[in-house]
């Protein structure tokens, strides 16, 4: 199923700030920059944190510090009804709709709208009863694994395995906005890989995307990013995401990373055996050899083209008799030896 082509997400999330309105012109732009996929996060504020919940420390130096994480998110909230029209614009703008759900309902919320499949997000990576709850529903699982180590990825992934769904996809992340590229661990990837027999990708908070580049040559299946339509929005995200001139450039390096992958077969390409004949060489003559003389080492040099005998065969002839007067820069040929 794995082909030299990731599958790209981008990651609008919470980077519409409540407006649908933002939201589609988010979709818009990541279908011209060439996204796989575009991704939001389905939630009720108050379902998820409590009133007096602290920020994430990334979040208090983007945001009012003044401010409660539960206002901050009541704020990103998207209306219900919007997430129709939304999916509705996917469609239109040919790409894949995902979105993040926090808790039951909102998993429930999703299904009602026939989603293809559902991204879990690090927060909820070790909340087993509520991965089981959305892994039941037999959609692809795409679950990212920030601030977890392997035992915690290994439990997940048996969790969703339980209820016979194995179609699983794990991000290796790192959970600050935005992360050292030190702390990328795409090593992990494929430890991931190996460890819990998973498809793996990568969902990436580095500023730059180096990171992401690593990944893809190390057979990311997903890359996901952060989307916005400018970093200079108000918002928790904003300033760790792409924006569109910059998503199209990650998409662009992305596919040139993936065509120089290439099959996995070492075999000359087209244009290297239309350089064979001008870059390797052949055994010729040193100087001029008449008819029965019998080669020595003396005899025989090695020159481009390859227009003769293979350098490898020096030892086969040596000692044998030209049955042809060769001239010097000659290339030796099978017909002139008796063999």
């Amino acid at each position: 199923m794995k082909t030299n082509r990731s599958y790209i997400i981008a990651e609008a999330g919470v980077n519409h700030n409540g407006d649908v309105n933002i939201a589609l012109q988010l979709i818009d732009e990541a279908s011209k920059a060439g996204a796989d996929c575009v991704k939001f996060q389905t939630f009720k504020a108050s379902q998820i944190v409590s009133k007096n919940s602290p920020k994430a420390k990334y979040q208090l130096l983007v945001t009012d510090p003044k401010e409660s994480q539960a206002e901050m998110l009541k704020k990103l909230e998207l209306d219900l009804d919007a997430y129709k029209i939304l999916i509705e614009r996917c469609k239109e703008k040919d790409i894949d709709f995902l979105s993040t759900p926090y808790n039951k309902q909102d998993a429930d919320f999703l299904e009602d709208l026939n989603v293809t499949g559902y991204k879990i997000a690090s927060g909820q990576l070790t909340e087993i009863p509520f991965l089981k709850y959305v892994a039941a529903k037999q959609k692809t699982m795409i679950i990212s694994t920030g601030m977890a180590n392997m035992a915690d990825v290994f439990s997940a992934v048996e969790a969703i395995r339980e209820t016979g769904n194995d179609d699983i996809i794990v991000l290796q992340c790192t959970t600050n906005y935005p992360s050292k590229i030190e702390d990328a661990n795409i090593l992990a990837m494929d430890s991931i890989k190996v460890a819990c027999k998973v498809r793996v990708g990568y969902s990436d908070h580095v500023e730059n995307n180096f990171a992401c580049y690593a990944a893809v040559a190390l057979g990311a299946e997903i890359v996901e990013k952060h989307f916005t339509l400018d970093k200079n929005m108000e918002g928790p995200d904003h300033s760790s995401s792409l924006n569109p001139e910059e998503f199209k450039e990650l998409i662009y390096c992305i596919r040139q990373v993936e065509q120089s992958l290439g099959t996995g077969l070492k075999v000359p390409s087209v244009i290297e055996r239309d350089n064979i004949y001008g870059m390797k060489r052949s055994l010729v003559a040193l100087s001029d050899l008449a008819a029965g003389t019998v080669l020595e080492e003396k005899h025989i040099g090695y020159k481009r083209p390859a227009n003769g005998l293979s350098p490898n065969m020096v030892d086969d002839i040596l000692g044998k008799q030209l049955l042809t007067d060769v001239k010097e820069d000659e290339a030796l040929q099978y017909s002139a030896i008796k063999w």
